[in-house]
């Protein structure tokens, strides 16, 4: 067609867009509806219905980071960092239908996606999938199991995620935006066993019975130096309470790797630390395997359950006798199996933080069953000082009791006292994550082993989620439980004292970033007060240390935590050799390093 005829073409047209636009006020009419926004911003995500033959249930989680490197669900948290995050539960939620996240759903640090600053973000969602127990105590839960990442949201295998989008978005006018979750967390390979590292896994029938659903626990042995080629000899048993962990932690049997990129410690202020934490991995390995170090057998206990990454080694009303069986069925077995001395005499702990709790908790519970726990840097061991909070005292966890301001309890410092997160905030974030004490973060850990069965059969809530309110009831149910200082109080003069004789040991950072130093001072203040025994233990405090101090005086915190197995091994061999009844096996394998003897420094 040539220009005259394109021309003629176009005139019949033009003609009749003149004279629709000489009609009073249909042309302000069609500009007004072309600039007509599309709504407010909500996101329709949706799922393949080939990634399941059944309906879903879980909690829907919508990431929206301005962070340039990585995955925006690598980029949640409670602290100054923290990118935004929004949650919605969803259940029966069928393939191919799209769920709405929308102006109101909750979300942290911006409270509602309504709220949410406009400006380019890269967006992704992740499905944490749960699965539906019926307990032996009747109630039926619909809950996350592990699948062997240890409770991770971002890093659970089976879980949906959309490949992240960059965009721009304006909640006023952006609309409806689709997401689909086109991706799914693949299975994590187990870790391949070594002369010296073996990875154990056992059914348990104890929390079989109380979960409805076979329930296992499991450990990474370290066997010592020479185990294999003296097969008579028997050891006294370690067990390095902790975060779960899928092998070993702290040990490496190859030279670090000269090609590693040297990464940098926010943290520590110190660059390489990843190049740091190798090597001292390698050093245990040497001093581990070398002719000094004491013969014992080390564990590292993993009992990741659908609350939290670790049980916290107790038994539970929620999560379920692990106290029990950890002591009753894991511990026989890898004794029997890997030929420990099987006796309280020859049992010790370790561990930090969680572990920390761990170990001094277990003693108390346990008292024949161990010969001394070695705590460091432990979650609250009172509950008038956990963390910033007096759960007895106080009537809100969140706010301090004022009449006519709201002045917030502080969560996180750093070793000059300067906070960057609190309480409030940190609970936000985990009702985010999860409801009903499904986020499987600190706070909800600690609800999930201390509280009674709530009336919904999910654990009853030592406080209100939103406001802070604490409840009476529950915090005295926490007391007679699991306030550590409280059983020491109450049953120390009953028989419990005598038992824990030279058995606790705590340690802790003056500048503690979770004021765990403040429940400590309370120990110590009881503990120094016994006299019928006195307790004959340690307690030690380091001058500005942060978490998670674990005693070690010489070595700045960065470099000391990585060292618990050389720190406490060679203590809890001299207690052992002190305190060992007479004829007991001590020999059978060689001499261990006498009492004065300090190890591998």
């Amino acid at each position: 067609m040539d220009a005259t005829l394109r021309a003629m073409s176009r005139r019949p047209l033009l003609a009749l867009v003149a004279a629709a636009l000489a009609v009073p006020g249909l042309a302000s009419l069609l500009a007004r509806q072309s600039a007509t926004p599309a709504g407010p911003l909500r996101f329709e995500v949706s799922y393949p219905a080939s990634r399941s033959d059944t309906p879903l249930d879980g909690r829907l989680l919508l990431i929206l980071s301005t962070k340039k490197d990585g995955e925006p669900r690598f980029h949640v948290n409670d602290g100054p960092t923290g990118q935004p995050v929004f949650g919605l539960d969803l259940e029966g939620w069928p393939g191919g239908a799209p769920a709405s996240v929308a102006g109101p759903t909750i979300g942290f640090p911006v409270q509602r996606l309504s709220e949410l600053p406009k400006g380019r973000y890269r967006v992704q969602a992740v499905f944490h999938r749960y699965e539906t127990f019926r307990r032996a105590d009747g109630r039926t839960l619909k809950l996350p199991m592990d699948r062997g990442e240890g409770q991770q949201w971002n890093q659970a295998p089976g879980n949906l995620y959309s490949t992240p989008v960059e965009m721009d978005l304006d909640p006023v006018s952006s609309g409806a935006v689709p997401i689909a979750l086109d991706q799914i967390i693949p299975p994590i390979a187990p870790p391949a066993d070594t002369k010296y590292v073996k990875h154990e896994r056992i059914q348990s029938a104890l929390l079989t019975k109380f979960w409805g659903r076979p329930m296992h626990i499991g450990a990474s042995v370290l066997l010592p130096e020479g185990w294999d080629t003296h097969p008579n000899a028997k050891y006294p048993l370690f067990i390095y309470h902790n975060h779960f962990a899928p092998t070993m932690t702290g040990w490496r049997e190859t030279p670090p790797d000269p090609d590693l990129k040297p990464d940098y410690s926010e943290r520590f202020h110190l660059e390489g630390y990843n190049r740091i934490q190798q090597q001292y991995a390698y050093q245990l390995y040497k001093d581990w395997t070398g002719p000094n170090f004491p013969r014992a057998i080390a564990i590292e206990i993993q009992h990741a359950n659908p609350f939290y990454d670790d049980s916290y080694a107790v038994n539970s009303a929620n999560l379920g006798p692990y106290g029990d069986a950890i002591v009753q069925e894991l511990i026989p077995y890898l004794e029997k199996k890997y030929r420990g001395l099987g006796e309280g005499w020859a049992r010790f702990m370790y561990g930090g933080s969680t572990g920390g709790w761990e170990a001094m908790a277990a003693q108390v519970f346990y008292p024949d069953v161990f010969n001394g726990a070695y705590a460091a840097c432990p979650d609250p061991v009172d509950f008038h000082a956990f963390t910033t909070i007096d759960l007895y005292a106080h009537k809100n966890a969140f706010w301090l009791d004022d009449t006519f301001k709201q002045t917030p309890r502080p969560a996180h410092r750093n070793s000059l006292g300067h906070v960057d997160v609190m309480a409030w905030e940190m609970n936000r974030l985990e009702l985010v994550l999860g409801t009903k004490t499904r986020s499987g973060q600190q706070f909800d850990i600690w609800e999930a082993v201390y509280s009674p069965v709530g009336d919904d059969g999910y654990p009853a809530r030592i406080f209100d989620k939103a406001s802070g309110v604490i409840d009476r009831r529950v915090a005295e149910y926490w007391r007679e439980h699991y306030d550590l200082v409280h059983i020491l109080q109450r049953d120390w003069e009953k028989g419990l004292g005598k038992k824990l004789e030279g058995k606790l040991h705590l340690y802790v950072g003056d500048m503690d970033n979770y004021y765990l130093n403040n429940a400590v001072y309370r120990a110590e203040q009881f503990l120094e007060s016994t006299r019928a025994p006195y307790y004959g233990g340690e307690v030690a405090y380091g001058d500005r240390a942060e978490h998670c101090w674990n005693g070690d005086p010489t070595r700045e915190n960065a470099y000391s935590r990585l060292r618990y197995h050389q720190r406490y091994i060679p203590k809890g061999v001299q207690r052992m050799l002190k305190t060992a009844p007479k004829g007991a096996d001590l020999t059978s394998r060689r001499d261990y390093p006498r009492p004065g003897d300090r190890g591998p420094q």
